[in-house]
């Protein structure tokens, strides 16, 4: 099985707006590339990140821009966070609305009880899912201990088309997403040696529903374990994906980057390299 792929390779999850990575995107974006990696899907996890990821978008011509709020930072939004989005999702060129979604992994923020800091968390995640029926565009969701009510709520949403990123559940969540007509995408998790339920989920999603990520800075593949992620290293978790298939790696690239494209907004054509 070959090594590398001869088609372009699509991260569809980083978080290029992060502290971690300013000064540095020339370099991070050229390493990409120099890897084949031709389309970078940034992410917002706040209405400042959105903005950036909208920079970035037209400094960077492999970048394609995420708007939302992340469930872990709800209680920082201003009071008219909600226009603001609108608005910055209205931007032509927009991929997604991302991420958003709930988290009940981490502890509740600014003091507020578990049953409020959850209310807060599905309100707004439910007012961004009507943003994007409203602009039509598909949604990057972040879920954490928390996938029954995720479900409940997308199913309040059928016309939403969503991506559960990171995935790391059960068989059984994967198989009620599907269902519903959602995508999975795997990060660098994939290459973890005692990761071997989210391989055997990997080796059941039907190959028209299924995406790569890394997730940077964060989750670095084997080999790169222990060191600041970037979107060059997706081709490692890109490798392990075709082991799992049996599929050369440029089938794999094919697949995932076909994948992208059908499911983000404003995908620009992809052709081999």
């Amino acid at each position: 099985m070959e090594g590398k792929s001869s088609f372009p390779i699509t991260d569809t999850h980083a978080h290029l707006a992060s502290e971690r990575f300013q000064d540095e995107l020339d370099d991070i974006v050229a390493r990409a590339v120099e890897n084949n990696v031709s389309r970078i899907v940034t992410i917002a996890c706040d209405v400042e990140d959105s903005v950036r990821n909208l920079e970035l978008a037209q400094t960077y011509s492999p970048v394609l821009p995420t708007v939302g709020i992340h469930p872990l930072y709800v209680h920082e939004t201003e009071a008219d966070w909600e226009n603001r989005l609108q608005e910055l999702a209205k931007t032509p060129g927009v991929a997604a609305i991302g991420e958003i979604g709930l988290d009940y992994y981490h502890p509740p923020a600014d003091g507020s009880t578990e049953k409020e800091w959850r209310a807060l968390q599905s309100s707004v995640f439910e007012r961004l899912l009507q943003l994007a029926v409203e602009l039509k565009l598909p949604v990057v969701i972040h879920q954490r201990n928390s996938a029954d009510d995720v479900t409940a709520i997308l199913r309040q949403f059928p016309d939403v088309t969503a991506v559960l990123h990171c995935f790391s559940g059960s068989t059984k969540e994967a198989e009620t997403a599907l269902e519903m007509g959602h995508f999975l995408s795997f990060t660098g998790i994939l290459t973890f040696p005692k990761a071997e339920e989210v391989r055997e989920v990997a080796a059941m999603v039907p190959l028209d529903r299924i995406m790569i990520e890394t997730d940077c800075p964060y989750l670095a593949p084997v080999p790169y374990r222990g060191k600041r992620c970037e979107p060059y290293m997706v081709a490692s978790t890109l490798e392990k994906l075709a082991q799992i298939r049996g599929l050369s790696v440029t089938e794999a690239a094919q697949l995932t980057t076909g994948n992208a494209g059908r499911f983000f907004n404003a995908f620009p054509e992809v052709a081999d390299s």
